[in-house]
């Protein structure tokens, strides 16, 4: 048996790959998760590698694929992407702002095969949403587009992204979702890497806060119950364990970027030590069996104590590894999120810090001065 077989009688293929197909955005948020290092439209792969990589994936066993971005609508390109993968058997959602696509757009997104939809929405009203996406007239066309996905006949998902500057205004939100008519809500705290790091201290709520939004979103759960399904993320920082990043390391998805870099997760291009594969050089199988940077934190055997022995290590996967260094500056260090870890009382600092003056966004934008905070 080749190596390569036997990584391949341990491990499971891919369940979804997320398809970062630009960092082109008109928005501006300043939680994004693209890197601070924005991949510019020059650097982006052809449609013919994409279409490649999506043969890949499902030769692979990839059964979903997320078209994100930055903006995914923003490549011409998308609607021959989408139909690729409809025809390969892969399960397409768009992930998306809403603010570029116009309704024969949509149509050709629809007709090439595109099975669902989700519109991200930075506040229940004009004025917030605006302000936090940095781009004037955005909610509106937001709404506009939540609405052309409805009457395409499109399942559609809400992600509600929610923070210190828009949390008492999640009521609003949900009615908001009911009232477009979304069959699942995500609402999810921002989760601080890359530019959300940059704006911690603008984004990260109190736990009062955080306890009162916990309630509104039960009392929604209890009411919505079988008419709309509402997911919760909850800031890690307040959390007493860590979250299953990513369902695991390695486990569940491969994210592939606007430039091909293959990544186990959305940050992990932050960590030192890495050579990550990129999928103009090597296939997606040979990156996901054989490649150091899709092992190196597979499983548990790489775990430090409390999490080796710790009978939740099966269930978090031990954390967020990028979490780990940005906190301890050691990526083979416990989440510090766990109320276990050695390292704990550095999330206790950083809440602490975050009750202050809310100081101004740093907004996500190629070149942005991350110096001014």
């Amino acid at each position: 048996m080749s190596p390569l077989d036997d990584r391949r009688s341990t491990t499971a293929p891919p369940f979804a790959l997320l398809a970062e197909v630009t960092h082109r955005c008109p928005l501006q948020c300043p939680y994004c998760s693209n890197p601070l290092e924005l991949e510019r439209s020059s650097r982006e792969m052809a449609t013919a590698d994409w279409l490649r990589v999506l043969g890949e994936a499902a030769a692979l066993g990839v059964l979903q694929v997320h078209f994100s971005g930055g903006e995914p609508t923003a490549r011409r390109d998308l609607a021959e992407l989408i139909r690729h993968a409809s025809q390969l058997g892969l399960y397409s959602n768009l992930i998306t702002s809403g603010v570029l696509t116009a309704e024969r757009q949509l149509a050709d997104y629809v007709e090439a095969g595109l099975r669902h939809v989700q519109v991200s929405f930075q506040d229940a009203d004009a004025g917030g949403g605006d302000r936090i996406a940095g781009l004037q007239g955005a909610h509106q066309k937001k709404l506009r587009f939540a609405t052309m996905v409805r009457q395409a006949g499109l399942p559609l998902t809400l992600n509600l992204v929610v923070h210190r500057q828009n949390l008492d205004n999640l009521p609003h939100m949900i009615a908001m979702a009911e009232s477009l008519d979304a069959g699942r809500i995500e609402i999810a705290h921002v989760q601080y890497y890359a530019w959300a790091l940059a704006n911690r201290d603008a984004l990260l709520p109190s736990r009062a806060a955080l306890d009162e939004a916990t309630r509104v979103v039960e009392a929604a759960r209890a009411r919505l119950k079988g008419i709309m399904v509402i997911d919760y993320v909850v800031p890690d920082y307040h959390a007493v364990r860590p979250k299953s990043c990513m369902n695991g390391w390695g486990r569940q998805f491969i994210n592939v970027m606007p430039s091909g870099t293959a990544l186990p997760c959305h940050a992990a291009q932050i960590l030192p030590g890495f050579e990550f594969p990129s999928v103009l050089r090597a296939s997606l199988a040979d990156i996901w069996y054989r490649s150091d940077a899709f092992n190196r934190f597979r499983g548990t055997d790489w775990m430090p104590e409390p999490c080796h022995s710790c009978e939740r290590r099966e269930l978090d996967w031990g954390g967020c590894r990028c979490q780990a260094f940005q906190l301890t500056g050691d990526a083979t260090r416990t989440d510090p999120v766990c109320a276990l870890a050695p390292d704990h009382g550095l999330v206790g600092a950083v809440r602490s810090a975050a009750d202050g003056e809310v100081p101004a966004f740093v907004y996500r934008r190629f070149g942005a001065d991350l110096a001014v905070r």
